[in-house]
């Protein structure tokens, strides 16, 4: 689990993000959406230790992982994966190098141990035997795959996605979405993805935290996302009209 606990965020005389409390659950596909410039890309940054808050702090389990040593914290960053919006893979490694690299950074595995655990994982996200291919020799989907089999090279118990769905066509995209979320149920993986995409708040979005200039607008799933009264949920939500109609249609069908 993950928390945030009072949050406030600024940059000079801009404050982005003001006294934000979240709670990130295990073994769930945790979601933070919201407009452009609501504060999501900063809170992810914070969660992952790449910014420290103004004030409040940033909990693992129950760790304060805002005022603890660089040991403790390099401990917790060896629990992390993260899959960064524009996949960030090495264009001179191979798929299998950029996979292992974890590995060669972090841990003593001998080469046999980093190969079969890469295989494991290139297995995992349907990508057998492509280990010798270059990023630029696959396609944009099965290199975001290839970045989900980095992020959990490590085993990690947190898994941080950022717009895992960029750039992607629809099909694509659901292919990613479930694949995050089989990999968060089997290993109970405390999962936060950081999305514009409709698509996965309805298919995915197990918690969901809707950010409204710096500030907590709504918190639920993706069955109260269609029958919830809050005005500035329904005004991001419900922009276009088939989401409209698929709203109502809950509303007049509720299971």
């Amino acid at each position: 689990m993950i928390r945030t606990e009072d949050i406030y965020k600024s940059f000079g005389e801009t404050e982005v993000l003001k006294g934000i409390s979240i709670t990130f659950e295990t073994g769930k596909t945790n979601l933070i959406i919201g407009s452009s410039g609501a504060g999501k890309t900063v809170l992810l940054k914070l969660l992952v230790g790449l910014f420290k808050p103004t004030a409040g702090t940033v909990w693992y389990d129950d760790i304060d992982f805002c005022n603890i040593g660089k040991k403790e914290a390099r401990e917790i960053r060896m629990e992390v994966g993260m899959l960064f919006q524009g996949n960030a893979l090495f264009d001179s490694m191979t798929v299998e190098e950029n996979i292992a690299f974890p590995l060669d950074m972090f841990t003593s595995k001998t080469k046999a141990e980093k190969l079969a655990r890469v295989n494991y994982c290139l297995e995992r996200v349907n990508l057998e035997g492509q280990n010798k291919k270059f990023p630029s020799e696959i396609s944009g989907g099965m290199q975001k795959r290839v970045g989900i089999a980095r992020a959990i090279v490590l085993e990690p118990k947190y898994l941080f996605c950022d717009e895992p769905n960029s750039g992607l066509d629809p099909k694509t995209s659901i292919v990613i979405d479930e694949l995050i979320q089989d990999i968060t149920y089997e290993n109970n993986i405390t999962t936060v993805i950081n999305t514009h995409d409709m698509n996965s708040v309805m298919e995915i979005g197990d918690n969901i935290a809707l950010l409204h200039f710096g500030k907590l607008a709504w918190q639920g799933n993706k069955t109260e996302v269609l029958t919830s009264e809050n005005e500035t949920l329904k005004g991001f939500i419900f922009a276009s009209p088939f989401l409209q109609k698929l709203r109502q249609t809950a509303i007049e069908n509720p299971q």
